[in-house]
């Protein structure tokens, strides 16, 4: 999803949910988030759960030196405790091992995912250990380019959607996909508007 389509699905949007409409001003638009596909993405993913931005750099930065080429095959010829030392955790490994099996073995093709619906694909990449749905949804988003996503399990997303319509409550996860479904078929864009709402509306 390049600026311009961006742009013409949160457009999209304002024009028929007043509370986007009125944001829209104040904010402006967000910037596209475009991330390569494939097994580099889905390590940087493993990586980066439950640790800073900052952190997860810093990680990712070793491991570009242990595996200059990202090749699935090449981090299963690293030992355990190479994947310890660059600053992984011990659960963090069996994850990272675990998707680099499946992508050599087969279980995982990347490449046959983009011709998947997005349930289809979302269903392929959480079978794989230490991807949930919003891992998935993320991928499907940002590597993918899937127009209609909604990851609703965000907290961002939730109290982004509480704020801009005036709600007294965070929404559960339901209440969240049931308060921007009318945004079909622009939710990513949407998903895009609600991040950048969440950062920088005046509280």
């Amino acid at each position: 999803m390049d600026q311009d389509k961006l742009i013409t699905d949160i457009d999209h949007i304002a024009a028929i949910d007043t509370h986007v409409k009125a944001a829209l001003p104040i904010v402006g638009y967000p910037q596209p988030r475009i991330r390569p596909e494939g097994f580099e993405t889905f390590l940087s993913t493993i990586v980066g759960q439950q640790i800073s931005t900052e952190a997860a750099k810093s990680i990712m930065q070793r491991l570009y030196l242990l595996l200059p080429d990202m090749q699935a095959s090449s981090l299963l010829a690293l030992s355990t405790r190479e994947l310890r030392e660059a600053g992984l955790s011990g659960r963090k490994v069996e994850y990272a091992q675990g998707l680099a099996r499946a992508i050599v073995d087969g279980s995982l093709d990347v490449e046959a995912l983009a011709d998947m619906d997005d349930r289809e694909a979302i269903q392929s990449i959480t079978a794989i250990r230490g991807f949930g749905i919003w891992s998935a949804e993320i991928y499907l988003m940002f590597s993918l380019q899937r127009s209609d996503i909604f990851p609703a399990n965000d907290l961002a997303l939730q109290v982004a959607i509480q704020r801009l319509k005036g709600l007294d409550a965070r929404p559960s996860e339901k209440q969240a996909r049931q308060a921007i479904e009318h945004w079909a078929p622009w939710r990513s864009a949407g998903s895009l508007f609600l991040w950048h709402f969440y950062r920088g509306a005046p509280t």
